[in-house]
Formats: C-alpha cells, sequence, structure tokens
C-alpha cells in the first residue's frame, strides 16, 4: 500500500471517528442535561477517552510510518547491495506474470 492511499485511509477513518465524536457530543451536550451529574461524568469520560485514543492514534500512525521508512531504507541499501540479484529477481517475476497473461 502507498504512502499516499495510507493516508488517505487513515485520513477517512479520522473524518470518520471525528463525525461520531461530534454526533455523540450533540446528544449528550444538550443544555437540558446539564443537571444530570451523570451525563457531566460520561461527558468528562469521553472526553479522557477520545483524548487517549487519539494520543494512541497517532503514536500509531508514527510508528508506521517508521517502520515503512525503515523497510524502504533496507529494501534501498539491499538493492545497492546486490544488485544482479534484484535484477534476477525482476526478470524472474516478469517472465511469470508474462508467461501467466501469455496462457490466457
Amino acid at each position: 500500500m502507498s504512502s499516499s492511499t495510507t493516508e488517505s485511509a487513515g485520513n477517512s477513518t479520522q473524518t470518520e471517528l471525528e463525525n461520531l465524536v461530534a454526533d455523540l457530543r450533540s446528544l449528550i451536550g444538550r443544555k437540558e442535561l446539564d443537571a444530570v451529574p451523570e451525563i457531566r461524568a460520561l461527558r468528562d469520560r469521553m472526553d479522557a477517552g477520545i483524548e487517549s485514543v487519539r494520543v494512541s492514534a497517532v503514536r500509531a500512525a508514527q510508528e508506521a510510518a517508521r517502520q515503512a521508512r525503515e523497510a524502504a531504507r533496507v529494501a534501498n541499501d539491499y538493492a545497492h547491495d546486490e544488485p544482479w540479484r534484484v535484477a534476477g529477481a525482476a526478470l524472474a517475476v516478469g517472465a511469470l506474470v508474462g508467461f501467466l497473461l501469455g496462457r490466457r
């Protein structure tokens, strides 16, 4: 999956989560519910939970990006250290795909 695809999926999920949170806030944020102590406690727990999820999501995204950069670096190093092996593998894959497409 490319970086832009990953970012797009992440943004879509984040947007959906933000919309869900906004809907929930509007539901329990009604002024007539202010007098109910349980609703206030629920709002506080929801705010704390949202912050916790946001922090966790940011950490997970940063870790995924770090791992992707590391994998790209390792692949780049390997390609520079073993160019003939990489070229041979690419040739083999290309021949296999050509063979499979030619059989159709």
